[in-house]
């Protein structure tokens, strides 16, 4: 995956361009710019599904002490933060988490304007540096808690939280590891599981 960039005057003809890209694209709009990249390759996409069907059992209305449940969980959600981040960050995370007594239904929209209380964003090398520049700033200034970072070339998961004024590490682990990752650490997840179809 790649991104370029191209300055617009206004929002609206930042908002006007995304829906305009090929269908083989995608964009955001970061820090009033729009980034148009191409849609990811398949180590990237089998990562982001693997890790969604190891959360699963998070999206249960409601688990019991110690059980997984009370999530909302969504791929590549279109975020759209409140003032004054909105009109120049619509960001599209490959992964992002609502606790349900924030977010208790998905609305009928194209997009959400509810700040998650997760993101997980999937490391490609045309983007691994936006991901943990631009974007991981901009998660912590709108109060993204916690913010994953999944690797799949060096087979890595990274965990950070957000504690007001900067992210902290948490946790880590690479290829084999086998993690109970917060905020899902209710459930264990074999990291070689993410990586297992990718050859080589």
């Amino acid at each position: 995956m790649s991104a370029t960039a191209r300055r617009l005057s206004t929002f609206e003809q930042l908002y006007g361009q995304l829906q305009t890209l090929p269908q083989n694209m995608r964009g955001e709009i970061i820090d009033g710019q729009i980034y148009a990249m191409t849609r990811p390759f398949s180590p990237h996409a089998s990562a982001q599904a693997k890790l969604m069907i190891a959360l699963g059992s998070y999206t249960q209305r409601q688990g019991g002490p110690g059980e997984p449940g009370g999530w909302i969980l969504h791929f590549e959600p279109e975020l759209h933060f409140p003032s004054p981040f909105f009109e120049k960050n619509v960001l599209i995370p490959d992964l992002a988490g609502w606790r349900r007594e924030h977010l208790p239904k998905l609305p009928r929209s194209g997009y959400l304007d509810i700040v998650p209380d997760w993101v997980c964003e999937v490391l490609s090398p045309g983007t691994a540096g936006m991901d943990r520049g631009l974007k991981r700033r901009i998660y912590g200034e709108v109060g993204v808690e916690w913010l994953w970072l999944v690797d799949p070339e060096s087979q890595s998961l990274e965990v950070e939280r957000w504690t007001g004024t900067q992210w902290h590490s948490i946790l880590s682990g690479g290829r084999n590891d086998r993690l109970k990752a917060p905020p899902f650490d209710a459930v264990e997840i074999a990291l070689e599981r993410l990586w297992e179809d990718v050859e080589e």
